[in-house]
């Protein structure tokens, strides 16, 4: 499995929100970033079936 880089533009405010909750789940922002995108693509899958 290749890893890629991923840019994205996030407002200080939010940003920093993400890394309260980074902090209180015990994860770096970026794992707690992964952590939300799985989340999500399980629940899509859940709702319309596995992706390929």
């Amino acid at each position: 499995m290749a890893v890629k880089r991923y840019s994205i533009r996030i407002e200080e405010e939010l940003l920093n929100k993400l890394h309260f909750v980074a902090d209180y789940e015990g994860r770096s922002v970026n794992h707690q970033i992964l952590v939300l995108i799985r989340h999500c693509v399980e629940q899509h899958e859940k709702q319309y079936g596995k992706m390929e």
